[in-house]
Parts: C-alpha cells; structure tokens; sequence
C-alpha cells in the first residue's frame, strides 16, 4: 500500500517496489515481477483470484525455484490456506508475505519481510528445495500456511500458528525446523482449478435464537463451519439438535470447530458433545476457520458427491489438522 492525495492507503504497481528495496539488486536472483490487474486491498479477495494465483503459479512452475506473493496481511490466510489446497504435491516454496506498516513507511517491516521470504524461497539442499508447501512469512516467522491466522493488526508479529511449529525462525541465521516440514518429492504434482464456495458459517453464542440458526442452516449452502465453545460442544437443547440433525438429513455437511485458538475439537467427550457425534456432526479437530471454509471450497470444488467431501474434510490432505482420535 502507499498513501494516495489524500492520506488513504491505496494499493500500487509491484514495479514500484525496485523503487522502495533498493537493497533487490544485490540480490543474486533471477526475479520476475507479476502485476495483477486490477490491483486489489485483500480484503476484496475472491475465489476466482484464489484460482488465477493458482493457475499463474502452474503456468510458470517449470520456470522458477519458487514464488513469493506479496498480499495483504488481512485475508492472507484465506490465501495461503486455499493456495495449500489447490496446488498438491508441490515441490517448490509458494511464500506469502506482506507487512504492517506500508512499503513507503520510514519504519516499514515490508522490507525485511519480503528479502526474507526470498531468501528462504531460493534455498535449497542437494538441489531441492528445502520448502515444498505453501508458507507465510512475517515478523522473522515462516509458518505452514494452512495452520495460520491473523490474530493482531497494530503489532508486526501479526500471524500466529499455536497447533503447529513454526517452520523457520530468522534470526542472525535462518534456523529450520527440519521435522515439521513437507516434503513431496515422490507425489505427484496436481494443480486444481475449482471451488465451490457454498459454504456457510454459524458461530454459536449463548442465547442465539434458534430462528437464527435455522436461517443459516437452511441458506442456500452445501456445508456449513459450526464455531463451538472449548473441545466442541454445544447446548444439548433438543430443539437445537434436531435442527442440526434434519440439515444433516437434508444432504449438508456440518463441520465442527472450535472457536479457541488452541488446541482440538474432541466430539464426544463430554456429554455436550456426545449428541452432535451422534447425529452426523462433522470433526474438524484444530483447523483454523480460514483452512476449514477453504479445504470446504476445495473439496466442493472436487466432489459433487456430499459423502466424499464428508469424508476428506476429516482427513489430513496438506498438513492442515492434527488427528486425535
């Protein structure tokens, strides 16, 4: 972003950023600079953006070591999480970065943000990358991009990931974490082009009326997100498990997650779960809301068949949730 006449932040041509980095040219890389147009805030993100990023990244994968995209930080784990999905058995970095402070910023973090996610992206070991899956890089932090959210706009430690480890700290040195990452070398390499973004979401509260949850679970929708309290309970109201149920009936997938940041969705439990198990309710362990409704659009994308989209969405497919049964 840079400041327009009237001290708005607006978006700008990438070109700019030779301008304001100085410090590329030194650099010993081949780099290619893409301009999408038009130049969006990422809080006017879309699916079809989401699949031409993808696409551009098939189109050109044979050519580059790997690719950074510079985003928004605000719906930066949308991306990354739906990017992890529709690119399957990479086998080249895919590094998302951005900052707090816009790039004409005297005190900007975009700088030190960007050579760093270059610099992991280039970096390889017998002449493989030692990334191969969808990251984000912030605050001297890479993290898996599915296992990330956005959790602090006034710090530049913007993004946490607190179910899984952080993949690479920089510091002095970049320090691996060698055991958390992927590594595709023997998959095949996929690129899927299709979401389906039928999805809805329905974050409970006590005392939210039932007429409300009726109006979310009867919207237009294949699968709805339910956000439940602690490991993933909900009131045992009988009105409120048959609505639940005569969706589940109805052919809609219900997905739950927990609204903590921490830890898992554990279905059965404790008895405030125990029904919800019982009736079809979908275990989304400790995905993050972003991975959740995008692997939803994803698997939509893919399947017509609501039983298949049922059964992967509790299945580890990019590194993107803990089982714990």
């Amino acid at each position: 972003m840079v400041q327009d006449e009237n001290g708005i932040f607006v978006p700008f041509d990438f070109e700019l950023i030779k301008k304001n980095l100085p410090d590329l040219s030194r650099l010993d890389y081949k780099l290619t600079v893409h301009s999408f147009d038009p130049i969006i805030d990422s809080s006017n993100m879309t699916p079809d953006i989401w699949l031409e990023m993808a696409r551009l990244i098939r189109d050109n994968y044979e050519q580059y070591d790997g690719f950074v995209i510079l985003h928004g930080s605000d719906t930066m784990a949308f991306t990354a999480s739906v990017l992890s999905f529709l690119l399957e058995g990479l086998q080249k970095p895919v590094i998302l970065s951005g900052s707090q402070l816009p790039i004409g910023e005297i005190r900007t973090d975009a700088r030190e943000n960007m050579m760093t996610a270059l610099e992991i992206a280039s970096t390889k070991h017998n002449g493989i990358s030692v990334i191969q899956e969808v990251c984000i890089l912030f605050d001297n932090k890479l993290f898996r991009g599915n296992r990330s959210f956005k959790y602090n706009s006034a710090k530049f430690e913007a993004f946490r990931s607190p179910n899984y480890p952080v993949l690479v700290e920089a510091g002095i040195h970049l320090k691996y974490n060698f055991e958390a990452l992927l590594y595709n070398g023997d998959k095949e390499l996929v690129f899927h082009d299709k979401l389906d973004n039928r999805v809805g979401v329905l974050k409970l509260f006590p005392g939210i009326r039932l007429e409300t949850i009726r109006a979310v679970l009867q919207s237009d929708v294949r699968s709805i997100v339910m956000e439940t309290f602690g490991s993933g309970n909900t009131t045992t109201d009988p009105a409120f498990l048959d609505l639940l149920k005569e969706a589940i009936g109805q052919g809609k997938n219900i997905l739950n997650i927990s609204q903590c940041k921490v830890g898992s969705v554990e279905l059965g439990r404790y008895e405030t779960s125990q029904g919800l198990k019982q009736i079809g309710v979908l275990n989304g362990y400790d995905m993050t809301f972003e991975a959740a409704i995008t692997k939803l659009m994803y698997l939509q994308g893919e399947f017509e068949d609501q039983e298949l989209v049922a059964f992967w969405v509790e299945k580890d497919i990019r590194g993107e949730l803990t089982v714990n049964d």
